[in-house]
């Protein structure tokens, strides 16, 4: 029986939304593509969210595979607001979840300059029954850390709990430590998966 559910934030409870992000920062396209091939598109984007480089040693780097934009990266990085942004359904989704009596968690890959430019678009957390960000913990999916830490944490039993993510290879990684697991593609499909699984979505 399920009775606890883990939610991913961007892309399913939340839009991370960095092209058009740039874009609202007044980027072309092509200077757009340049800023993602140097920051976001980059494997350095996982240490954005891990946590353990400050924001100052993450631009040096950014900077350092394109130097010729050095500015405009600054420009783009030095406030994210915008960067994610609310989706309507995530409160009332939760609500209703937990007035099924289920539990409802959050396990993110986050990084800290997200968590304070982008605070409107987590409104939904207080309802939930906590979670995980990963700048604080200083790991991020899929390492199976980021999973055993939450479920030792709020005491959750794996075969209990499902994960709803975006990303292949993170519900993957759930799904080796017992977890069900479900890819998001849309609320609608996630809540069919999840009826699957005998939840009340």
């Amino acid at each position: 029986m399920i009775r606890n559910i883990i939610f991913d934030i961007g892309n399913v409870l939340t839009d991370f939304r960095w092209k058009e992000f740039l874009s609202d920062k007044g980027f072309s396209e092509d200077m757009a593509d340049r800023i993602a091939r140097a920051s976001v598109l980059t494997p350095l984007w996982d240490e954005v969210d891990r946590g353990v480089w400050d924001i100052e040693k993450l631009m040096r780097e950014f900077i350092r595979r394109d130097p010729e934009i050095a500015s405009e990266l600054r420009l783009a990085f030095g406030n994210v607001k915008g960067m994610v942004t609310k989706r309507d359904y995530a409160i009332p989704w939760i609500q209703h979840l937990r007035a099924h009596g289920y539990k409802v968690y959050y396990l993110s890959n986050f990084s800290v300059k997200a968590y304070e430019d982008c605070q409107d678009a987590l409104d939904f957390i207080p309802y939930t029954d906590g979670g995980i960000l990963s700048y604080r913990e200083k790991v991020i999916k899929p390492d199976a850390e980021i999973y055993r830490l939450l479920l030792s944490r709020y005491s959750l039993n794996a075969e209990e709990s499902v994960f709803i993510d975006d990303t292949e290879k993170n519900v993957d990684a759930a799904e080796a430590l017992g977890i069900h697991g479900i890819c998001f593609k849309n609320r609608e499909q996630a809540e069919e998966d999840l009826r699957q699984l005998g939840v009340d979505a």
